[in-house]
């Protein structure tokens, strides 16, 4: 395969439509200038896995704490995003720029409470759509000057069904290597976007460090770039 060149491949070309949300400006082309047309699958609201990972699988790098969210060199697993600002709320560059609005168009966000805590709560802001975390401890005091933020006490199955109902007929973002692990688990996380960076870490947080058991997938869609390896899965149930 050409690396100079961006290639998307899905398992099924059936019920496709074309993508027009990022805009002609900032769709992806290859070395000629000639627009690649990106197709997706219409199907019904998803839980939806997004992951910047390094090929050794790492997420963060060492010294993953408050201050310091996604530890040592953490922007090196989204460079390529071209992130316009500091995210979320941002718009990024060609695939970066396509990513990012398909996230726009998610209609909650589920993430786990290390997550938004690093982080606060992103403000309580995170592309204006709800925020639910599962915890089953109390609130962080910071979390009630966000009315967008929900913590949920009663498990990761009640966390994902409220996120559902949140977001209609739009998918559900997942935030988080614990919380999408326990989803994983209790069966109510639907696919994973991957995006395979080329670099090993060597040390930091792995997305996947304990399973406990194995889980099926399906490669769904293979988005090649020079930058990254964009692989979305499905979970076979």
């Amino acid at each position: 395969m050409d690396r100079g060149c961006s290639r998307e491949l899905d398992s099924s070309d059936s019920d496709l439509f074309l993508e027009t949300a990022v805009g002609k400006s900032m769709m992806p082309t290859n070395r000629d200038g000639d627009m690649l047309l990106v197709g997706r699958r219409r199907t019904m609201s998803n839980s939806v896995l997004y992951m910047s990972m390094s090929l050794d699988g790492y997420i963060a790098g060492p010294n993953d704490r408050p201050g310091n969210p996604g530890g040592d060199d953490f922007m090196r697993l989204h460079e390529w995003y071209g992130f316009q600002a500091p995210p979320p709320n941002t718009k990024g560059t060609r695939w970066g720029g396509y990513f990012m609005e398909e996230i726009r168009a998610t209609g909650a966000v589920l993430a786990g409470r290390r997550t938004v805590e690093q982080v606060d709560h992103w403000g309580g802001n995170h592309h204006g759509v709800p925020i639910f975390v599962p915890s089953h401890r109390r609130p962080a005091e910071a979390a009630a000057k966000y009315p967008l933020v929900t913590y949920v006490n009663d498990g990761i199955e009640s966390a994902m069904a409220q996120a559902k109902i949140a977001a209609g007929d739009r998918n559900v973002m997942v935030h988080g290597a614990y919380t999408a692990q326990k989803a994983l688990e209790a069966g109510v996380l639907d696919e994973l976007q991957i995006h395979q960076i080329p670099v090993l870490f060597g040390a930091g947080l792995r997305l996947f460090e304990i399973l406990s058991r194995r889980i099926q997938l399906e490669i769904a869609k293979v988005i090649d770039t020079p930058e990254a390896t964009h692989i979305r899965y499905r979970v076979i149930r």
